[in-house]
């Protein structure tokens, strides 16, 4: 199971009350026709919309063409795309948390970006109310070297070496060695992945506060772990 979330903060003033009543009221539809078909709603809503003490949930749904080739025809399909989302206030800020379950590597940047731009468009008129948060390489390292044997594998971005954009170690001990400690010297740590123990998953984390779950796990368990655990992390 490969089940990828990003984490987002909320920076406009905003009371809880007035997210839930703005995205429970938001609904939009855009008519679509394909030529000799019947015309059809794409709607974009927000659906399963809950508030349970100082938490926020819901699932963005967003209906849109996909196009595909067959014996040389252009065939559109409708789908429809679901990223379930959590708005949770911690310390003081708001963070946004959205999953893109069942999309493929490189898409679910897209569509959790996508829908983080959207939120901010229904809440505030605009783009940029909802921003990109940030895991300093600093607080990885720690993460990391706190338990060494639970890392699976290290990427390094920033890299100071001519002709080289990134470096990665897979293994155990990657403390120990001597070219971690090498790599550490000629770049910054963007994504480790590990093993938590006391839960007993494996994920990936990045600087960009995307956390990618490699093991079995629900939907509801493995956002838990990224309020109760990632946004401490936070800077």
């Amino acid at each position: 199971m490969v089940l990828p979330a990003k984490t987002f903060e909320i920076r406009e003033d905003i009371g809880l009350s007035q997210i839930y009543e703005s995205l429970g009221r938001f609904r939009e539809e855009e008519d679509y026709e394909a030529e000799g078909e019947e015309r059809i709603g794409l709607v974009t809503e927000v659906l399963d919309l809950e508030r349970e003490e100082d938490t926020i949930s819901g699932v963005f749904s967003r209906d849109f063409i996909k196009t595909s080739h067959y014996k040389r025809r252009v065939i559109e399909t409708p789908v429809t795309e679901e990223a379930p989302f959590c708005i949770k206030p911690f310390q003081g800020r708001t963070f946004l948390i959205v999953v893109a379950p069942s999309v493929a590597r490189g898409v679910k940047k897209l569509l959790t970006n996508h829908v983080a731009n959207k939120l901010s468009e229904i809440l505030f008129g605009v783009n940029g109310g909802i921003v990109e948060v940030r895991i300093p390489d600093e607080t990885l390292r720690e993460l990391h070297e706190s338990n060494p044997r639970a890392t699976r594998l290290i990427w390094f971005d920033d890299v100071d070496i001519p002709s080289v954009d990134k470096l990665c170690l897979a293994g155990q001990g990657l403390a120990d060695t001597k070219l971690y400690h090498d790599y550490l010297e000629h770049g910054r740590i963007w994504y480790v992945v590990f093993e938590i123990q006391k839960r007993g998953i494996t994920v990936g984390i990045t600087r960009s506060c995307v956390v990618t779950l490699f093991s079995k796990s629900s939907l509801d368990e493995f956002v838990g772990y990224v309020m109760e655990d990632i946004l401490t992390l936070v800077e």
